[in-house]
């Protein structure tokens, strides 16, 4: 983790502020302020929030098992507040959780999905493959044709299933 920074499991109680630094990213599809005191609440073992010395959430990292795939790890939204960046904490914060999962329940794959035009999610999902020698595929998961017409022209969502995993 970045000097400064630590690692935890977000609570309710961060659900405000996680919206917030998603909200500023400009590049996550912002879903409503419910949802992530939801992730908050049921998706806390799954997800990762990085703190700063006065306790307030940095960036976060929200994600789920898949139901049919027990030891797959969904990574949903990626997000680093904007005077954290440019430190490493998106990796560091993947690293992290992926290690958190492993230790809890083992972990075999992560699955996530991102649009073609969102250069930095490759990277860091590309480079996080490389630093655990795991492949990934590349597939279209969701095409654009999909998504509502009053959604602004979504982009396809192209899923990395990042494989095998070991820890």
């Amino acid at each position: 983790m970045p000097e400064g920074l630590r690692i935890d499991t977000p609570g309710v109680a961060d659900g405000a502020a996680i919206w917030r630094i998603a909200r500023d990213s400009k590049a996550l599809d912002l879903n409503s302020s419910y949802s992530y005191l939801l992730w908050c609440r049921d998706f806390a073992a799954t997800s990762v929030v990085a703190r700063g010395a006065d306790g307030e959430p940095a960036g976060f990292i929200t994600g789920y098992i898949r139901p049919d795939k027990p030891r797959t790890l969904v990574v949903w939204q990626v997000a680093v507040d904007h005077a954290h960046r440019g430190r490493g904490l998106a990796g560091a914060l993947l690293d992290g959780l992926a290690a958190k999962v492993a230790a809890q329940r083992g972990l075999d794959a992560i699955e996530t999905t991102i649009t073609p035009d969102n250069k930095a999610s490759e990277r860091l999902f590309t480079s996080f493959a490389e630093r655990h020698r795991a492949r990934v595929e590349r597939t279209v998961l969701f095409d654009a044709g999909l998504f509502p017409g009053d959604d602004g022209g979504h982009e396809p969502e192209v899923l990395f299933d990042i494989a095998p995993l070991s820890f």
